[in-house]
């Protein structure tokens, strides 16, 4: 967890970590991608067979787009959707392509050539790397349908659907783990929604039945924001199926501050939403009158599937009209803050996946020329490549922002740091520290532990950038800049910047007396309150 001490405006900043105070394992996950069949995410984006510059492999798959999900390294994509799952016949899109057929397809008022179906879309993630992670159609599908598409990509069986994928092409089963019992099944724009009691008893018969007919796979139930009662309802009528609970936010504002700080908002979200599994967990003991203590109903604990997130403003770019987001430096920040969030709460997060990965609301864009890595593309990149292994405890020093927030209940709900900071202790031992500085005109001079040797340097943003900065097609304003730091003491973060610092730690060593690593982070905690004493002073 990361703590936070607010200062006055004369005082200095000050952020503390140590290798030795690790919380929780950061889950590979954290940083999973999303692909809808909606504007130009798959057609156009992932799967370009008509591109006539040369940018497509002999499956027609975008051979720029697959180099940088591979840069990224994405974990696990999510697909079909999204709101397009409600509709969707998985058997309209297996076998020979011209005899697939066109739908219209009624979540982003379109229309479906299904040339990209289950199967190149497993094609697809092996050559990325990234595990398949499939949602059910819950809205016009039948249980009937989705018992299929388990037995088509899981089953090894002399039987028909299994035998069907054999007939495809494809004689080994997929090994298909994770799969998503419906999309946002409580939203008014969903096609069939439902109400909170006719989903739990839906999802748990479904949940029954998949498992029933494989036992191996993992199941993410469908929640809402999480904290709401369908949250808290859904959980404890299916918890026993559950494997994953699924809550979706997305957030934005116009003006810098209330956008960059609304993640915060997740942060929230995630607490409620620990405690709502938990509450599902635990049960009355009635016979403990007049105490009413709970009791343990069971040790099965789901983790918390973030599987949409991201900066969305539906304005300014329409679902309908193809979502194709431009993000500027305010939204690199608030992207960086997002990730953050995660990886302070990653304790209870078992899995995060962006939506979308490409051109719809996505850090990557394609044109017919080639790629464009948007503003947000950077601070996905710099945590995806480094901030993984265990999340570390982090004690925080640091003005507030105290102006208008989105939403309007989250400055009265908790203090939000102008420097918003997460740490991470990776396998090769460095020890990883991203700092986003919320500020729009102030760089700010900050103590920082004590390190010996030197500091890798990664800013986007800063000052060489305005806040209103974007990437475009021959016009890259915003990139990563590298550079090393070999003092020690303050490091001044700049305006507006999301900063990623990087030092070698010492091994653990697993045999090592208890109170010797208790006292070496005893001294390391004095020499940093001695640190921040000596910058209060001056």
């Amino acid at each position: 967890m990361t703590t936070f001490t607010r200062i006055g405006d004369g005082d200095k900043p000050s952020i503390f970590t140590t290798a030795s105070q690790p919380i929780a394992d950061i889950d590979p996950f954290l940083y999973g991608g999303f692909a809808e069949h909606m504007g130009r995410c798959i057609y156009g984006g992932i799967y370009d067979p008509k591109n006539i510059n040369g940018l497509v492999d002999k499956n027609g798959f975008r051979t720029d787009v697959i180099d940088a999900m591979k840069e990224l390294q994405v974990p696990i994509v999510r697909y079909p959707g999204g709101n397009f799952t409600a509709t969707y016949r998985w058997l309209d899109g297996v076998g020979p392509k011209e005899q697939r057929p066109k739908r219209v397809e009624v979540a982003w008022k379109g229309v479906e050539t299904n040339h990209f179906g289950t199967d190149e879309f497993m094609k697809w993630c092996d050559l990325v790397g990234a595990e398949p992670y499939l949602a059910l159609n819950m809205g016009t599908g039948t249980l009937e349908e989705a018992l299929a598409w388990l037995e088509y990509c899981n089953l090894d069986t002399d039987t028909h659907y299994a035998n069907l994928r054999k007939q495809n092409g494809h004689e080994k089963p997929y090994g298909v783990k994770y799969w998503a019992l419906g999309n946002e099944v409580w939203a008014p724009w969903q096609v069939e929604q439902s109400s909170k009691e006719d989903y739990a008893k839906k999802a748990y018969q479904w949940g029954k039945a998949l498992k029933l007919l494989d036992p191996n796979i993992k199941l993410v139930l469908c929640g809402k924001d999480g904290h709401s009662d369908w949250d808290r309802y859904v959980l404890q009528e299916c918890l026993k199926i559950t494997d994953l609970h699924s809550i979706h936010i997305y957030t934005f504002d116009m003006e810098h501050y209330p956008n960059v700080t609304s993640p915060k908002s997740a942060e929230r979200a995630i607490e409620i939403t620990a405690a709502l599994i938990d509450l599902a967990r635990t049960e009355v003991d009635y016979e403990t009158f007049p105490r009413f203590v709970t009791k343990p109903k069971t040790a099965h604990r789901p983790k918390i599937s973030f599987d949409e997130w991201n900066i969305w403003n539906p304005i300014r770019a329409p679902g309908d009209k193809g979502a194709e987001e431009k993000y500027d430096v305010s939204d690199m920040l608030a992207v960086a803050l997002w990730l953050n969030v995660f990886v302070r709460q990653a304790k209870h997060i078992g899995m995060a996946t962006i939506a979308q990965s490409v051109n719809v609301i996505a850090p990557l864009m394609t044109t017919e020329q080639g790629i464009i890595r948007q503003t947000t593309y950077w601070p996905l990149l710099l945590f995806s490549k480094y901030m993984r292994g265990q999340s570390l405890a982090v004690h925080v020093r640091s003005p507030t922002y105290t102006g208008r927030t989105s939403p309007e209940w989250l400055e009265s709900t908790m203090d939000i740091p102008m420097l918003d900071v997460s740490a991470a202790l990776s396998d090769d031992d460095y020890l990883n520290l991203a700092v986003v500085n919320l500020s729009d005109c102030e760089s700010v001079e900050t103590s920082l532990p004590l390190i010996e040797g030197s500091v890798q340097v990664f800013t986007v943003g800063g000052n060489k950038n305005d806040i209103r900065d974007t990437n475009s097609w021959g016009s890259t304003k915003v990139v990563i800049t590298e550079s090393e730091w070999c003092e020690s003491g303050r490091f001044v973060f700049e305006k507006h910047s999301f900063t990623l610092l990087r030092w070698k730690v010492t091994p653990s060593r697993p045999n090592l007396d208890l109170s010797l690593t208790s006292l070496k982070a005893s001294r390391e905690i004095a020499a940093a309150v001695v640190n921040s004493l000596h910058a209060r002073s001056e």
